[in-house]
């Protein structure tokens, strides 16, 4: 999910560029919440996209704590990954 989010961002980039159609910011929150705020993140500051909106520069990050907390429970529910 990383990577996707990550190429959404360099997707809507462009297209902000080019005028085109842009995905939604919704869908870029969606992504970050379903294990892909780090990608999101990585390509808001690569890209230079959305880092204007004060939501996005607290709400990703907030996502990638949201993410590693779950990822942290899930590991001590289920006792570590099996290999």
């Amino acid at each position: 999910m990383n990577l996707a989010g990550f190429i959404l961002c360099g997707k809507d980039k462009r297209a902000a560029i080019k005028g085109r159609w842009r995905i939604p910011e919704k869908s870029l929150f969606l992504t970050g919440l379903l294990w892909g705020a780090a990608g999101v993140f990585t390509g808001m500051l690569l890209f230079r996209h959305k880092t204007r909106h004060w939501y996005f520069m607290l709400g990703m990050p907030a996502l990638i704590i949201l993410n590693i907390f779950t990822l942290y429970k899930a590991i001590q529910l289920f006792g570590g990954f099996a290999v």
